[in-house]
């Protein structure tokens, strides 16, 4: 088997744990008040921005200097906005909603360009979208509104994010001048923040959600998305917020009520109805349409 190959499955536990890590270490970093939002964000995206300048050095990519001003506007929102919504929140409940946020600001931007949606689209967006209503439902168990408010814009900050760099031809190049651009757009969140009321311990779960789970993160799946098809990539994706719910358990001592196996099942199972199974559909088209064509040379020849 290819060396390539092998390491596959390590590749993929790695980048799908940092990715689930920045809500941890978020969350790990604003509850015992290590660290305000304001000043997280900042230390989050300046820590990530070295690190991608730094790896861009090494190989004499010099484009972190060429900004898309629209993207970085949309990473900063989605940094500041993510980290303010887990003061309130747990970390399953924001994992969840930012993913299917995520999800429906693109399936929405489609729409929105006159793309036909399918019935497995429709199908999954309603799934999704009540599984958020659930988790906001009135209850002793509801999860805190302005918080998921929050994350529902960082998700679709994101997803104008995803959207923008479709057409990158150099992620990382394009990822490293984002990133850059993006710490300048949120610096004035300081003027407001308590900055001298971070603790060490804060300042160092800032930096590793930035250089290591999202700097690092992103590179490992950017190596780790040409070994692998783009419905696989969105199955993977789907595994983030089961991680980063359990990691909440088991580093948070956060409690997985049954509110949030029904909303996280409902929006697990609306992201798979609307994402993967079209995909796999378009597959087995392709592939009849592929074992046709051959049929019809073989009869010919």
């Amino acid at each position: 088997m290819n060396a390539s190959l092998r390491s596959t499955p390590l590749l993929v536990l790695i980048t799908l744990s940092a990715f689930a890590s920045n809500s941890i270490l978020c969350r790990l970093a604003l509850v015992p008040d290590l660290v305000d939002p304001g000043t997280f964000t900042v230390l989050r995206l300046a820590s990530g921005a070295l690190m991608l300048v730094f790896l861009l050095r090494l190989r004499k990519d010099r484009t972190w200097k060429q900004p898309h001003w629209g993207a970085a506007v949309a990473l900063g929102g989605y940094a500041a906005l993510f980290s303010y919504s887990y003061v309130t929140i747990p970390v399953g409940v924001g994992a969840f909603v930012l993913f299917a946020a995520v999800q429906i600001t693109m399936i929405g931007w489609d729409i929105s360009r006159g793309r036909r949606v399918t019935g497995y689209e429709w199908s999954g967006l309603v799934l999704a979208v009540s599984g958020l209503a659930i988790l906001t439902l009135p209850g002793s168990a509801a999860a805190d509104v302005s918080g998921v408010a929050f994350m529902a814009a960082a998700g679709i900050c994101w997803g104008v994010y995803s959207i923008l760099g479709k057409g990158s031809r150099n992620p990382l190049g394009n990822t490293g001048s984002n990133f850059v651009f993006a710490v300048l757009l949120v610096w004035p969140l300081l003027v407001f923040s308590p900055v001298g009321e971070a603790k060490p311990g804060g300042v160092f779960l800032a930096v590793s959600s930035g250089a290591l789970a999202s700097g690092l993160g992103y590179v490992l799946w950017y190596a780790l998305l040409p070994r692998i098809s783009a419905t696989q990539a969105a199955i993977l994706q789907m595994l983030v917020p089961v991680l980063a719910a359990g990691g909440g358990v088991l580093f948070l001592n956060e409690f997985l009520d049954i509110r949030m196996v029904l909303a996280g099942t409902a929006i697990l199972s609306g992201i798979f109805i609307a994402v993967v199974l079209p995909a796999y559909r378009n597959l087995e088209t392709a592939s009849v349409a592929t074992d046709s064509l051959q049929g019809r040379g073989k009869t010919r020849s």
